[in-house]
């Protein structure tokens, strides 16, 4: 009950009344602030994050992982302008409030209607019904062959869980490539994973996450090239991977010391190279600057690994005295995304049995380098990949597969010297950049590439190397001679030869209508022609292939895009 001694007072009253009425029952628009980007999330086109203090805009839908963060992954991401988009609130409607008409008396004493305040009836749509998670074993969901999963997921297949080692897609567990690992049965009295209930119509969850971007690598040389080539300017963008090379196996590199020079980290660039005259040491802005170079390249969303080994640092006892914290000391220093192991060890000779029982006998030292490695980061807790350099015909001669030696058009004294560290350590390894070259006429690229996928189910980048090096004396053509058939002659067991076989156009086609969605393709090198000598006549260039492989396979990136003619440099 309310009493007013006047007019004046009764009608300020009921105005202030009113007042509150309506900034009650009107909300005002709230805007959502972007949830950080995280690591093994589904977003979908459209989403809005923010990543270092900067909102993003998803472009295609996709499953994040280590390493595709906003800021280095053009494809997926774009920069959002005019932050997250708001999200209105609904607000209720309220029925405006009756309010009396004071009579002009001494005192008017006034019973106020109750306000009629509107309710509101929720639309019942995507509304899921959540059943707390159970913690027993075999709370996972069921194998689907749509689904897409990636390391640490858990599935119930046929009764038995199984955990993925790394991404895979469409291959029933157990499987044959090794990707899944059992965990046991499942437990028959726990309660299974929900199945999410809709009230009113269904909607699905979204598209399968898409699968990672292809990958274009470029293996950089450091010698007779400098730091400060390595600029987004003079690196097309469609590369997504640049591997410096070589660092030593055996470096005694110090956290924070940054001696990037070829005595300690084993890079020959001209700034730190080893000369007639001396060492020659990078100073601080020089140590600087190529760090800095390599942040502006994967701000731009090409990633920077260092590549370890190579022919000349894998004699003798460098990978005997891998030294994988030291490694990892120079990877964090130079700012890069990851580890390349490119073990040219030679002398490994496979038994060339079963693939239960095959085996070479280096398999321990390149197994350890990589089981050292892959143990050194995730200690750590680093942000960094692992790749390897697989040899051409490192998956061939293991017997009663189709890759045994006779099956394939031709081996080498080396066949299947990496077939034990990728079948039983792939799970550590995050890509396979496949040398199919240096193996002679009679190589056929598209055989080595089906040799790993049969034993590796993750991606698998298909490597060309310009002419005129090549230890197998093969000369890399861009167009496919007419009338080749892509796919035609596999492993028929002839030692034909297959230089037919052995240019751009036919293992794009490949890789492309053959391969898998996530393989992609490999150069060696991006200064070849710089160092080395032009392409022959007829030959693919550093250019000509890489633009061709961005306009049809195809790439992320602008194919026009050229690697500049820049000078060859002396110490």
């Amino acid at each position: 009950m309310f009493s007013f001694k006047n007019e004046k007072a009764g009608l300020l009253i009921f105005s202030m009344i009113l007042l509150v009425s309506v900034l009650l029952f009107t909300t005002p628009v709230s805007v959502n602030a972007a949830a950080a980007w995280a690591p093994y999330t589904a977003y979908k086109v459209g989403d809005i994050v923010t990543y270092s203090g900067t909102n993003y805009e998803c472009l295609q839908a996709h499953t994040s992982l280590p390493g595709w963060e906003p800021s280095v992954v053009p494809a997926l991401w774009k920069i959002a302008t005019g932050g997250p988009t708001p999200t209105p609130t609904r607000a209720a409607t309220a029925t405006p409030t009756r309010i009396a008409t004071a009579t002009p008396t001494r005192t008017v004493t006034v019973t106020p209607t109750p306000t009629r305040i509107a309710t509101v009836t929720p639309t019942p749509t995507r509304i899921a019904t959540v059943t707390p998670t159970p913690t027993g074993i075999g709370d996972y969901p069921t194998w689907n062959s749509t689904a897409v999963y990636i390391s640490g997921n858990r599935v119930v297949y046929n009764g038995i869980i199984y955990e993925a080692k790394w991404w895979t897609q469409g291959e029933a567990p157990p499987g044959t490539s090794g990707v899944w690992k059992t965990i046991g049965p499942a437990n028959p009295t726990s309660t299974p994973s929900p199945t999410p209930t809709s009230i009113g119509t269904p909607t699905p969850i979204g598209p399968t996450p898409p699968p990672p971007p292809r990958m274009y690598v470029g293996y950089s040389s450091t010698w007779n090239t400098s730091i400060y080539d390595l600029t987004p300017a003079n690196i097309p963008n469609y590369f997504t991977h640049i591997n410096l090379a070589f660092a030593k196996p055996d470096t005694n590199y110090a956290r924070g010391s940054y001696a990037f020079d070829q005595a300690i980290a084993g890079f020959e660039f001209v700034e730190g190279a080893t000369t007639n005259n001396g060492q020659k040491r990078f100073t601080a802005q020089q140590a600087q600057d190529l760090r800095a170079n390599i942040a502006a390249l994967k701000a731009r969303g090409t990633q920077v690994w260092v590549s370890v080994g190579g022919w000349s640092y894998s004699q003798g006892s460098a990978w005997t005295n891998f030294n994988a914290p030291r490694v990892v000391d120079l990877a964090l220093d130079l700012g890069a995304s990851g580890v390349d192991i490119d073990w040219e060890s030679s002398g490994s000779i496979a038994n060339k049995l079963t693939a239960d029982q095959f085996a070479c006998t280096k398999d321990g030292e390149i197994k350890g380098i990589i089981s050292s490695l892959y143990n050194e980061i995730r200690s750590r807790g680093v942000n960094l990949g692992i790749s390897i350099a697989g040899w051409s015909t490192g998956a061939y001669y293991v017997k009663g597969t189709p890759f045994e030696e006779g099956l394939v058009q031709w081996g080498s004294p080396y066949g299947g010297t990496m077939y034990r560290v990728v079948k039983d350590n792939g799970y550590m390894i995050n890509h396979i950049n496949l040398m199919s070259y240096d193996a002679g006429a009679y190589y056929d690229p598209r055989e080595g590439y089906e040799s790993y996928r049969a034993i590796y189910n993750g991606p698998i980048n298909m490597g060309m190397e310009i002419a005129p090096e090549g230890a197998g004396g093969s000369v890399l053509k861009l167009n496919a001679a007419p009338g080749t058939v892509y796919d035609a002659e596999m492993l028929t067991g002839v030692n034909n030869d297959a230089s037919r076989y052995y240019n751009v156009e036919t293992m794009v086609n490949y890789i492309k209508y053959k391969g898998r969605p996530f393989d992609g393709f490999m150069i060696w090198q991006i200064w070849k022609e710089r160092v080395y000598a032009p392409a022959p006549s007829g030959a693919a260039s550093v250019n000509s292939a890489g633009q061709y492989v961005c306009r049809n396979l195809p790439l992320a990136g602008d194919p026009n895009q050229a690697v500049p003619n820049l000078p060859k440099l002396t110490p």
